[in-house]
Formats: C-alpha cells, sequence, structure tokens
C-alpha cells in the first residue's frame, strides 16, 4: 500500500506545487502577458565592446550607427538589422542612415573622449598592410606626438566611412546572420587603408 499511495501522491504533491507557484504569480500581475517592446533607438546607451584595439572601435562605431540609423528611420534598431539582413538592393534612405548614423557615432565617440588617438591604432593597421619593410620601418619609428599631431582619429573614422561602398557591402554578404560582425570586418578594414593614407601623406 505504501508503495501504491507514494505513485499517486508524488503527482499530486507536484500538481499543488504549480498551482501554488501559478497563484503566486497571478496575484503578482504574472496573469497579464504583453510584449517586450524594443528600446528606443532614439535614446542614448551606452555600447561597449569585449575586444580591444580598432576591433572594439569600429564595433562600437557599427553598434552606434545602426541605433542612430533606426532612428533616423523611424524604426527598432532590431528591425533595421534584420532588415539589412536580408537579400536584395537597400534603398537610398537606408544607405543614406546607416552613413550618416556612423558619422554621426564618430561625433558621439569625440564628444565623449572614448576615441582613442591615431598613434594607438598604428601597430595595428601595420600589422597586415602590403607595405614595404622600408616604409614600415619608417612609420613605426615616427614618435606618437608627431604622429597624434598630424593624424586625427575622428578624420580618418571619417574618410574611411565616406569611402565605405556601403551599398556593394549590404548586398554581398556571405552569411546573412552575421551583419554585424561583416559590416564590422568592412569598417575595420576601411579604417587601417584611411589611417595608412594619412599616413603616408605625412611621410
Amino acid at each position: 500500500m505504501t508503495g501504491r499511495w507514494r505513485m499517486v501522491g508524488l503527482p499530486v504533491v507536484a500538481l499543488v506545487l504549480v498551482c501554488g507557484v501559478l497563484g503566486v504569480q497571478v496575484a503578482h500581475g504574472g496573469g497579464e502577458f504583453e510584449p517586450l517592446q524594443p528600446a528606443d533607438p532614439c535614446v542614448a546607451r551606452t555600447v561597449t565592446s569585449q575586444a580591444e584595439g580598432l576591433d572594439g572601435l569600429t564595433e562600437r562605431l557599427v553598434l552606434l550607427g545602426i541605433d542612430d540609423a533606426a532612428c533616423t528611420l523611424g524604426v527598432s534598431r532590431e528591425a533595421l538589422t534584420l532588415e539589412l539582413a536580408q537579400p536584395g538592393p537597400r534603398t537610398e534612405a537606408e544607405i543614406d542612415a546607416l552613413r550618416g548614423g556612423m558619422l554621426s557615432a564618430v561625433g558621439r565617440m569625440q564628444e565623449d573622449g572614448s576615441l582613442p588617438p591615431a598613434s594607438a591604432l598604428v601597430d595595428e593597421a601595420l600589422d597586415n598592410a602590403d607595405l614595404n619593410d622600408f616604409l614600415e620601418t619608417v612609420i613605426r619609428a615616427l614618435p606618437d606626438s608627431v604622429i597624434d599631431a598630424a593624424v586625427k582619429t575622428d578624420d580618418v573614422l571619417v574618410r574611411a566611412i565616406d569611402d565605405l561602398d556601403l551599398r556593394t557591402l549590404l548586398a554581398n554578404l556571405d552569411d546573412q546572420n552575421d551583419l554585424n560582425a561583416q559590416v564590422n570586418a568592412a569598417v575595420t578594414q576601411a579604417v587601417k587603408d584611411s589611417l595608412l593614407a594619412r599616413l603616408d601623406d605625412l611621410l
């Protein structure tokens, strides 16, 4: 009898516990379901990155740029990200909003002091650059103060964004599920190219 009562009793106890939990949830408003509202992209948010150097800089640039673009277009950042990840041509409004958003992000980072000096980015830009050994050695030998006086990070970023072919980039994504990573990689390369071009002008 004990075994039979145990087999019957355990499900009953479980049912009572579940009903108790549900009762507490309902008593505290859990009976009403309201879907979470997407965050307002027009409200400034703190964007951080786990990466460092150029990767971290461009990741923040892209995330802030998408926020600003979503605000301009009047959609959520999630909706814009999903739309940009779809195959097919992008509209002029989307291209303009994304480019404008990244340019706006440069200004925001300049204002909050989160832009690193150009000298902090040089070694990383040179690591995979296709330069002759002599020119690379000369650039690496330049004092940080000389680089920072002649090359401004915000100017480098603006040039990179202006030169970036966003339409082609968005139309030829290799992986539609990883929009941010691919845009980050393209922006990072554009920033490296822009920085090296400015350093070449300096020499």
